[in-house]
């Protein structure tokens, strides 16, 4: 497959899977602003906050890297494929079962450890989800797999969708329906929407299994116990790697009601994770750029086209991620109206947070040298380093300037991860990156961001004017050092 063709098929998959990505989360940020105005307190959304960076983080540690590993064993043994799949979801729902008795067995002094003594059900019910997620992402990566992203995207979709309906019910309707007929909603209390959100939750997540009952048949090829021992070999450096890199990404939440705990500690994280939700536009791109670009490179393998495709997917992806980086900015005079007033004061760590999200995109898209030759404990040390950095900034700064500490802790931590990785795969199994180009768009996107920020009036249409503005400029530049590659697409698009 040519460089032109593999980039074609990267490209129309992640439009596809952007449907469950992009739109997708855009669509869930219907619950953000349900949310954060209908919670009695930011508090409660910063219990929400946590649960939800402990389920993150849980799901990691399920499904142990087998995701990965099952693209990599399927592709070395294609006639072979359905008994990977097979042995690599027995082996992560007997992992998930084993987790969800253990959770109901000790539930008491968990939930206490936790500080959730009075709320076990919290518990019992986001760890029920957890386990459903880590059985559903060996289904979903068959998909993946198959390139059945259609398919895909319309089980993801309808996960948000009835999420999204749920929810509305919950906090809209029945709150009418309890006053006006209160012998049919004798099961609603106003005091427990935090406890219905995680219990909607776990209905859409069950529901989304009966969508995989054709590909559930093919469990039946049961577990082949040698390739498990090869498997498990292969994954368990993906496992300390997907570990340290979730941690990136959760570890301050987790933390900051140790760290500043009582009630206060609870509102500070309620403020941080809404602001943070502004910054997931970059999450949303990374995400449906990995399920179209992970299954292509292992299909791809080593050769010399791969490593120029790979080096030009990276150009491409800083471009656009820089982009959406610049749009959020200019408009975020609009964007904030998405939350409460009341958690107005945290968007100073929203640029932050995205530029940390494009580091791990960019870290994402390096780290396929060592998934390549088998060297996955690479990956292991470089998340390692940068979860150590995160940490230690979280540890010392956040008792002190709270959730801002935590907002760079995720910068560096993933900067780190981004440097380490492209020095060393350098020199273990070199990739033509344009690293010039790529290092101007940088600091083209950082100039036009500082005169953002010195620029802004403070009225909010003329703040958002003049931020659509710089943003045009970006564009106008980008496509006339990109013209060759802007004339190609015009010509096919007019035949």
């Amino acid at each position: 497959m040519s460089s032109t063709s593999s980039l074609k098929k990267i490209f129309s998959d992640s439009v596809v899977y952007g449907l469950s990505s992009i739109v997708g989360r855009f669509l869930n940020y219907l619950l953000v602003p349900l949310y954060t105005y209908k919670l009695v307190s930011s508090g409660e959304y910063g219990i929400v906050t946590n649960m939800y960076a402990y389920t993150a983080l849980l799901l990691v540690v399920l499904v142990f890297g087998m995701e990965t590993t099952f693209f990599y064993f399927a592709n070395q043994r294609k006639e072979q494929h359905l008994r990977v799949f097979s042995t690599a979801t027995w082996m992560v729902g007997f992992v998930a079962a084993c987790f969800l008795g253990l959770v109901f067995l000790f539930i008491q002094p968990l939930a206490s450890a936790l500080d959730y003594a009075d709320h076990p059900e919290y518990i019992k019910i986001m760890a029920s989800v957890v386990a459903i997620d880590a059985f559903q992402s060996l289904l979903f990566a068959y998909l993946r797999y198959q390139g059945r992203a259609w398919k895909f995207a319309s089980l993801k979709l309808l996960f948000i969708f009835l999420n999204i309906g749920l929810n509305l019910f919950v906090f809209l309707v029945a709150p009418h329906w309890a006053e006006s007929h209160p012998g049919w909603m004798g099961w609603y209390d106003t005091s427990k929407e935090v406890y219905y959100i995680f219990l909607v939750n776990l209905i859409c997540t069950a529901s989304v299994t009966l969508g995989f009952l054709p590909e559930l048949r093919h469990l039946r090829h049961g577990v082949d116990f040698g390739l498990v021992r090869q498997m498990l070999r292969y994954t368990w450096p993906l496992l300390l790697l997907g570990l340290a890199g979730i941690l990136n990404q959760v570890a301050d939440k987790i933390c900051f009601r140790f760290l500043m705990p009582g009630e206060a500690g609870d509102k500070q994280l309620g403020i941080y994770g809404a602001c943070v939700k502004i910054a997931m536009i970059m999450a949303m791109i990374t995400q449906a750029f990995r399920y179209a670009y992970e299954p292509f490179v292992f299909g791809a393998g080593k050769g010399k086209e791969s490593k120029e495709s790979q080096a030009l997917v990276m150009k491409y992806f800083v471009m656009f991620t820089l982009l959406a980086f610049l749009a959020v900015v200019a408009n975020m005079g609009l964007l904030r109206h998405i939350i409460n007033p009341q958690y107005w004061e945290g968007l100073n760590v929203v640029p932050i947070v995205m530029m940390a999200e494009i580091f791990m995109g960019i870290y994402f898209n390096l780290s396929f040298w060592y998934k390549l030759i088998a060297k996955t404990w690479w990956g292991a040390i470089f998340s390692a380093t940068g979860c150590v950095v995160l940490l230690a900034i979280n540890f010392i700064f956040v008792p002190r300037y709270g959730y801002v500490a935590c907002a760079w802790g995720g910068f560096f931590g993933y900067a780190v991860c981004m440097v380490f990785s492209y020095l060393v795969g350098q020199r273990q199994n070199p990739i033509p990156y344009p690293v010039k180009t790529i290092g101007c768009y940088f600091a083209l996107a950082l100039t036009l961001y500082a005169a953002m920020q010195e620029l802004m009036p403070e009225k909010e249409w003329a703040s958002i004017v003049t931020g659509n503005a710089l943003l045009l400029v970006y564009v106008g530049i980008v496509a006339y050092n990109e013209r060759a590659l802007l004339g190609k697409v015009i010509k096919k698009v007019r035949r």
